[in-house]
């Protein structure tokens, strides 16, 4: 009774977040530079603005779950990248068109996003399992499909825009842009493909092992699916209004507290990571590796898969500048992150001590921040 107590009420508050974040999304709209608040009201407004832009953010999580379990895959898996990637969309382009703009922030938020996911994620996931289960195991063919396509990405929209000579800086031209847009998304696709239909074997648990995958055992009803769906919609709404006003909040935040302006796409990343990496958390305790780096993983090849060439296409229209190349030491870290990769995910099974690599690999990108 007690668990059927608590289920009952995680599922009202996945039912309101929504909801009430799209009333404060809405309030704070009409608000929003007026004067119409006292100032120790409009001093709290950023914090609400933050504690609800997560919850709703955790809301649009679970609810494209709920829609996914329905649908099945291929398009559960769709559903769910499309949600996260509409997050994090809004939150760059809130943040671009901010104040004077930030052209440089797609990069610095896809750079965080794989160093956050590729060391940070990696490495806690590796040592939460190895100091529970000593060793686990994984599918090579999965990780090696995840990296093999995550590499030539982000060389092609990270390190590249560097070393080209049509556009000044680490620019690329219209024409670039174009092009990179169009094979990011073909071959995200075919991943995708890969992944979903022909061969969905290679994502799933090792069948040595005692987390091996199960049957489903169904999806929701068709009555909380189409709740689902609807509360989605919503909370996806209130996001991109949140985010359009709290834009301004992380930057004013960033420049209080001393911290440079890269800082602000680190935390970009971990706000819209903090879901997939709970979850991914949960299942290396659980003995489930595997779904821990399908997790991990597949959200930074969803975002440079699918945003990069969202902002392409938004810059493009809004005649934005979009800075995308990286400087020589990211691409250093870049380089020692994929090449540590390839030797944690080569052998099958892993331990404690590739993780606390990955971990220290994520220590220095975080001190290079603040310590350039």
């Amino acid at each position: 009774m007690t668990a059927t107590k608590v289920g009952a009420r995680r599922r009202w508050v996945w039912r309101l977040a929504p909801l009430i974040g799209l009333v404060v999304a809405l309030v704070v709209s009409a608000v929003a530079g007026t004067n119409s608040l006292p100032p120790a009201l409009r001093a709290m407004l950023p914090v609400v603005e933050l504690v609800v832009l997560v919850a709703v953010v955790f809301a649009s999580v679970h609810h494209a779950d709920v829609i996914a379990h329905r649908t099945g895959e291929p398009y559960g898996t769709l559903v769910l990248t499309v949600a996260v990637t509409v997050i994090e969309v809004a939150l760059i382009l809130s943040i671009m068109l901010a104040g004077e703009g930030r052209a440089g922030l797609a990069r610095e938020t896809v750079f965080s996003v794989i160093m956050v996911v590729c060391n940070g994620v990696v490495g806690l996931c590796l040592i939460v399992g190895g100091l529970r289960y000593g060793e686990q195991g994984f599918r090579v063919t999965g990780a090696s499909a995840y990296l093999v396509v995550l590499m030539p990405l982000t060389a092609l929209t990270l390190i590249l825009p560097t070393y080209t000579t049509s556009a000044a800086g680490p620019f690329y031209t219209t024409t670039q842009l174009v092009f990179v847009s169009a094979v990011t998304l073909v071959l995200y696709g075919v991943f995708l493909y890969v992944q979903t239909v022909r061969h969905r074997d290679y994502f799933l648990s090792d069948p040595g092992d005692a987390s091996a995958d199960k049957a489903p055992s169904g999806g929701p009803p068709a009555r909380q699916f189409w709740e689902s769906v609807v509360l989605l919609l919503v909370a996806l709404v209130a996001v991109v209004l949140l985010a359009k006003h709290f834009a301004g909040s992380i930057e004013t935040f960033v420049a209080t507290v001393g911290a440079p302006v890269d800082a602000v796409g680190l935390l970009v990343a971990l706000l819209v990571l903090l879901p997939e990496t709970l979850a991914a958390l949960r299942a290396a305790r659980n003995n489930e590796l595997q779904k821990s780096l399908n997790l991990a993983l597949g959200s930074s090849l969803a975002t440079i898969g699918l945003t990069i060439p969202a902002v392409s296409v938004l810059a493009m229209v809004l005649k934005q500048p979009l800075e995308l190349g990286v400087d020589m030491h990211d691409t250093v870290l870049l380089v020692l992150t994929f090449a540590v990769s390839l030797v944690t995910f080569g052998a099958g099974r892993t331990n404690i001590l590739p993780g606390f690599v990955h971990l220290v690999l994520f220590a220095t990108f975080v001190f290079l921040i603040f310590v350039p």
